[in-house]
């Protein structure tokens, strides 16, 4: 009842010009993270921090940045992975990196600055390190307190 009295009151034009532009904000919303997506090659180019772990380098609120390039990743950055079975990603420096010899594929061992302890804790059951295939993509900038 109220969109054909709202449909009289400012035609039928004018609420689907509105419609349309609604549409064209999200379609240019959706190509803009996809374009980021390619060019980072990265599922999710840009995250919020949502807990105290990095702390003092990162805060609770701060957006991420990143980018998942095909360069070995070393000791001291901050990646962000995603566990198989756990929907949350996770934001913390490597610690240690063991690489195989024969394939070079990549396993990594990962803690948050302001943890006690490596995350072999947050893992799945009798996982010891992280696969590559796992990384979301590696810190390269951030926005202070901006996703607040």
């Amino acid at each position: 009842m109220d969109f054909v009295t709202n449909a009289k009151k400012y035609g039928v034009r004018a609420i689907l010009l509105q419609g349309l532009t609604f549409l064209s904000v999200l379609t240019s919303a959706f190509m803009i993270w996809k374009g980021l997506s390619l060019f980072t090659n990265s599922e999710s180019p840009v995250v919020v921090v949502l807990s105290g772990s990095m702390e003092p380098a990162y805060y609770r609120g701060d957006i991420l940045f990143l980018n998942n390039g095909y360069s070995p990743i070393e000791v001291g950055e901050v990646v962000v992975y995603k566990l198989k079975d756990k929907p949350i990603p996770i934001v913390h420096r490597v610690l240690k990196v063991h690489t195989q010899r024969e394939t070079g594929e990549q396993f990594l061992l990962t803690k948050g600055d302001n943890n006690s302890a490596d995350d072999r804790g947050l893992y799945n059951p009798g996982q010891l390190w992280i696969q590559r295939d796992e990384i979301i993509g590696r810190v390269k900038g951030y926005v202070p307190y901006a996703g607040m």
